[in-house]
């Protein structure tokens, strides 16, 4: 249930919530182990940047990859290298989850990193 419950609310949110080149989605994505995070063109159906916890600059630091500690760092380096692309503004796509905990974590440390949503 848990599972077609979090498809419904990320099948209504997708409706609204649209990506294009100026401004791109953030999309997230959580399991048990890990955090994953892109950006989406999806005018142009294609991915712009993506990161997670498993990433090369990341699994290094990290010792956890499913905590708000993990999150945070994916979400600040997300946010550096979406400014290396000149990429500030964006539309957010918490993928059905509820906005809070690794979310919440990962949302927080992109808009201090630089990005606008």
């Amino acid at each position: 249930m848990k599972l077609k419950g979090r498809a419904k609310r990320h099948k209504r949110v997708r409706k609204k919530v649209v990506g294009t080149v100026q401004r791109p989605r953030l999309s997230v994505f959580r399991s048990l182990r890990h955090t994953y995070v892109q950006l989406v063109d999806d005018e142009n159906e294609k991915t712009i940047l993506s990161v997670s916890t498993r990433s090369k600059g990341c699994s290094g630091k990290i010792k956890d990859g499913g905590n708000i500690i993990a999150a945070g760092a994916v979400g600040k380096m997300l946010g550096e290298m979406a400014l290396n692309n000149k990429i500030t503004d964006v539309v957010f796509d918490r993928g059905g989850y509820l906005y809070h905990g690794r979310i919440k974590a990962l949302a927080d440390a992109a808009r201090e990193a630089g990005l606008k949503f």
